[in-house]
């Protein structure tokens, strides 16, 4: 079952966030509270969404986080997958493919023309799990990030 996320979900979103880091190897880098995802989720001005995948015993086991984005192309809104994960026990149940499809389904709904998310390269097994359900890499853009002492610097000026 997949349903919105509410907040009583922030606990454990959390916690597969932080289970996601690990398995990334970059648990170091989460600096994400609790509060901060309720306020992000929940706040007075949304800026991301969630939703849960729940087993047949009602048992959360994993989650899609994402918000929305604009292609100036198009001249439509998109979704960005910031995140999907499902807990290793419950992998290979469907869970993941209904959480996307939950967000394709969401996407032709409000007529938004893009699902779009990010995979480290050396995750085969999520790389070929998007493959095959039609998805491509987008081999010709390369992603660029201003963080911490760069980004202070840089708007500083």
């Amino acid at each position: 079952m997949i349903r919105s996320a509410a907040p009583a979900d922030v606990p454990v979103i959390h916690a597969m966030i932080r289970d996601l880091a690990e398995y990334e190897k970059a648990l170091h880098e989460v600096r994400a509270t609790e509060e901060h995802l309720r306020e992000a989720l929940f706040g007075e001005r949304p800026a991301a969404y969630a939703h849960i995948a729940e087993d047949e015993a009602g048992e959360v086991v994993g989650f899609a986080l994402w918000f929305l984005n604009f292609s100036t192309w198009r001249g439509v809104h998109g979704i960005y997958l910031e995140d999907l994960y499902v807990r290793p026990e419950a992998r290979g149940g469907g869970h993941g493919k209904a959480l996307l499809r939950e967000l394709a389904r969401i996407c032709v709904e409000r007529g938004y023309e893009r699902l779009e998310w990010s995979v480290l390269n050396w995750n085969t097994p999520s790389i070929n799990f998007y493959k095959a359900l039609g998805a491509r890499p987008q081999d010709e853009w390369t992603v660029y990030r201003l963080t911490d002492e760069a980004l202070a610097e840089l708007g500083a000026r």
